[in-house]
């Protein structure tokens, strides 16, 4: 014979745990369950009412009052109240009749316990005290003994109540622990939406940032060689074709790198396996490739930066909203403009401004989300920016206030660009 294992018990253990710990109200088949308990416990009853003393036997009204004790058991989770009421009602002519008063009892505790597991434990408590009450107040009446023997076997009643008691704040316990696991798992999905809606945002930006900068600058230095080649063709400067040709493929060389840094997020199937699919972020030392970049492209530029160590994100926040403000100075504020880029910090804040002298965007072109993509960089590390048309002088101006952690000034970058035509 072969022995019933531990995994092979597992689901119906599991199963029985499951009943306990289930509201009754919400069992499935709930009326044909109890129905199948009600035919069970009147069975029961007939039994014990047939095997007693010819005295105690139930005549006929006896029988029809004990098979109609037995009937409100069919609705006990949904109106256990009134079944027990109900119950009572049949219950105590069949007493008083002075039937057998032991075949009645298993439904009686039934209908106590039902009352005590999906009702307050006040209204059980109480209603447990009326119906000993009211069942010795009837047995006195009849049999003086089989009142004192009611009395004696009251600690049962007690008992059945207050095991149902235990069990309702049992399941209410186990009901707490599974809604909080519930909302736990509900707020990770939540988290981990947002964390996608995140990086998909941030990688947006990067693409913008990077192909808008990337595209402009290869569209002007393609301009110049398509100029140098056509200006005077007789006279043709090959050095100035060839150094606007390899422009354009070192800021291809360029974009590409950059552009491949960024896609590994996208391509990471596993966010355990690539801790850090970002790359290193760029920061203020990437500003001169920037300036240099932009000076390629015809601006004239002048950078400054008077900074301290500040975190890897708020350099990687100016250096892109820098990135965004010199690809629109080339591409918007007419030939060779002049843009001034300065970086320094107050007051446990890095300030940066970018300004030029051109003619600025055309307020009839189609927007862009050049302003917008700046803005959310400045607020991701919670900052603030402006952009707009300078009051004072004729161009564009970028300022930006990102906070930075208050520590001690200690090292400071001192970067100072010369303007170049």
């Amino acid at each position: 014979m072969q022995a019933t294992t531990p995994t092979a018990s597992r689901p119906g253990v599991e199963r029985i745990i499951a009943v306990i710990n289930r509201d009754p109200r919400a069992a499935p088949h709930g009326t044909r369950n109890d129905a199948v308990l009600a035919g069970v416990l009147l069975l029961g009853a007939v039994c014990l009412a047939l095997f007693t003393g010819d005295g105690r036997r139930p005549d006929a009204l006896g029988w029809t009052l004990l098979v109609a004790a037995h009937v409100p058991i069919v609705w006990r989770r949904r109106h256990p109240l009134l079944v027990l009421a109900a119950l009572f009602a049949v219950v105590a002519p069949y007493h008083a009749m002075d039937n057998n008063h032991t075949a009645v009892g298993p439904a009686s505790y039934v209908a106590l316990y039902t009352l005590a597991v999906t009702g307050r434990p006040l209204r059980t408590i109480l209603t447990g005290i009326a119906v000993l009450t009211a069942s010795v107040s009837i047995m006195l009446t009849v049999d003086t003994h089989q009142a004192l023997e009611l009395i004696r076997i009251s600690g049962w009643v007690i008992a059945i109540l207050f095991c149902g008691i235990d069990v309702r704040y049992y399941r209410q316990y186990v009901a707490s622990i599974v809604e909080r696991a519930e909302r736990a798992e509900r707020t990770r999905e939540e988290e981990a939406r947002r964390r996608v809606a995140e990086e998909r945002l941030r990688v947006a930006r990067d693409l913008h940032d990077l192909l808008a900068h990337s595209i402009t600058l290869i569209g002007v230095q393609t301009s110049v060689a398509a100029h140098v080649l056509t200006a005077d063709p007789e006279r043709l400067d090959r050095t100035a074709v060839a150094k606007a040709l390899d422009d354009i493929a070192e800021t291809c060389r360029s974009a590409r790198g950059e552009l491949r840094t960024t896609l590994e997020v996208l391509r990471a199937q596993d966010a355990a396996a690539v801790p850090d699919a970002r790359g290193p972020l760029p920061g203020l030392s990437a500003l001169p490739d920037l300036a240099e970049s932009a000076r390629l492209a015809g601006a004239d530029v002048d950078l400054s930066v008077r900074a301290d160590d500040v975190p890897p994100a708020v350099g990687a926040a100016v250096y892109r909203i820098t990135q965004e403000a010199l690809t629109n100075a080339v591409r918007h504020a007419g030939p060779k403009p002049s843009v001034r880029v300065e970086v320094h910090t107050e007051r446990g804040a890095l300030r940066l401004s970018v300004t030029d002298d051109g003619t600025g965007p055309d307020p009839s072109g189609t927007p862009g989300f050049g302003l917008v993509g700046m803005r959310e960089r400045a607020r991701s590390v919670g900052g603030t920016l402006d952009a707009g048309p300078r009051e004072d002088a004729g161009g564009f101006e970028v300022t930006a206030v990102l906070p930075t952690p208050a520590t001690p000034l200690t090292t400071t970058t001192t970067i100072t660009s010369e303007r170049t035509g």
